[in-house]
């Protein structure tokens, strides 16, 4: 007899679906077990607020963890910079497979480059980060564009630019990557010009502590390096006790000599929505280990962030 189908818990949207499904179709090759998809609905999904004014952080993950904590379904996939930095004791993210590019992208009208935007453009975003990084790089290059904040799903937010509305609207690359519409790309944004959301890009695979099995199993996708750089990402963020909805960027890269990798250089960057403020700073040293080994690379660069007057620009502290 087959074995037991793994119930894998997963948000409705169609980016939530096609990771989820990616992630499926491997658990299922490790496990040789089927895998079915049981879609839940979160706050975050239903709410119309800005994600700002809800709190950002843990509003799509909430209905996931209360179905795993419920028996309701085996294991659970997040956009990983949707989860909370603080990780409850009853749960343990057993994958963090290797990351999507974690860049921001543009879709405009007419095919322009952020470059080319005219004066007065109006460039959508519901992402204060990005908010604070686009219109510090205009202040410092002589341009002049609006961030106007919106919600939606990938179809709504280009359906903006599509439609006239807005000249230009802002999206992570990995989501355009994973629902196959990479090729709506008008402009990839160097990570020298936006800092990613920490964790950008990278999934977690998410199940209960107390299966075991399951635990060994799923932790066949993990990939060391991208834990060890998200990890480093996330305690930066929790370091400066932000929440997702915060206007903090955060970028762990590797740093290769030839085919050997030498060290990991995290970068940081919180700022004013309105781009007058930035405080930017990175730091480099080996490869994490371990996993406090990331924690400290993060706590470290937050502290001088920190110093350096990081805190007043953070808008709420997160509670």
């Amino acid at each position: 007899m087959t074995e037991k189908a793994l119930r894998l818990g997963t948000r409705r949207s169609k980016l939530a679906m096609a990771q989820s499904g990616q992630v499926a179709d491997a658990v299922s090759q490790v496990t040789g077990r089927p895998v079915e998809l049981v879609e839940i609905t979160t706050y975050g999904d239903v709410s119309r607020e800005h994600l700002a004014q809800i709190g950002g952080t843990g509003v799509f993950v909430a209905a996931l963890r209360e179905a795993l904590a419920r028996g309701e379904v085996d294991f659970a996939v997040h956009s990983l910079k949707d989860l909370p930095t603080t990780q409850p004791d009853e749960l343990v993210v057993a994958a963090i497979p290797v990351r999507e590019d974690p860049r921001d992208v543009m879709v405009t009208r007419d095919a322009l480059k952020l470059t080319d935007l005219p004066r007065g453009a109006r460039i959508g975003t519901g992402s204060p980060r990005r908010m604070a990084q686009l219109n510090a790089y205009a202040r410092g290059h002589g341009m002049d564009f609006e961030t106007v904040p919106i919600r939606g799903n990938v179809d709504t937010r280009i359906g903006y630019v599509r439609k006239g509305e807005l000249d230009a609207v802002v999206l992570a690359a990995a989501g355009l990557n994973r629902v196959g519409r990479s090729d709506e790309v008008t402009d990839f944004l160097s990570v020298d010009t936006i800092l990613p959301a920490p964790g950008q890009g990278a999934l977690a695979v998410e199940t209960t502590a107390d299966n075991a099995e399951l635990i060994a199993a799923l932790a066949e996708l993990d990939d060391p390096f991208t834990r060890a750089a998200v990890t480093a990402e996330r305690s930066l963020l929790a370091a400066l006790e932000a929440g997702c909805s915060a206007p903090v960027g955060a970028l762990a890269d590797l740093l290769a000599d030839g085919q050997t990798v030498k060290e990991m250089r995290l970068r940081g960057v919180v700022g004013s929505t309105d781009g007058a403020t930035l405080v930017q700073l990175s730091t480099t040293g080996p490869v994490p280990e371990t996993h406090e080994a990331a924690m400290a690379l993060g706590r470290e660069l937050a502290a001088e962030m920190l110093a350096q007057g990081a805190a007043g620009l953070m808008g709420e502290r997160a509670q």
